[in-house]
C-alpha cells in the first residue's frame, strides 16, 4: 500500500515496533518505536505523547533523505508506560 501511494506522488511513513520486518521490507521511509506490538501511538490517553509521534513521522517525510530509512525517535516504552499509568490514576480510571 505504502509503495503504491508513493507512486502516486504520496509521501508516506510507516510506524513500525518490529524492527526485524521493516528491515526486511524495505518501506519508503518508517520510523521505529520501540514499543510493545500493538501499541504504535504508545498507551491510552497519552495525548500529548501520540501527539509526538505523529510530528516525529511528519517531520521524517521532510527529513529522510533516501528510501528505507528508518527513523529512531528518542521514546522509550517504560517511559510512556508510567506516564500512562499516571494519566490513567489522574483520570480516577484503574
Amino acid at each position: 500500500m505504502q509503495r503504491a501511494l508513493e507512486r502516486k506522488g504520496i509521501p508516506t511513513v510507516s510506524l513500525t515496533v518490529a524492527l526485524d520486518v521493516t528491515e526486511h521490507i524495505k518501506p519508503p521511509r518508517s520510523m521505529f518505536l520501540p514499543f510493545m506490538m500493538g501499541h504504535h501511538f504508545g498507551v491510552p490517553y497519552h495525548k500529548e505523547l501520540q501527539r509526538e509521534i505523529i510530528l516525529e513521522a511528519l517531520d521524517h517525510l521532510v527529513e529522510a533523505k533516501e528510501s528505507g530509512e528508518v527513523k529512531f525517535p528518542p521514546f522509550t516504552w517504560a517511559k510512556a508506560r508510567k506516564e500512562g499509568i499516571a494519566i490513567k490514576r489522574s483520570l480516577g480510571l484503574k
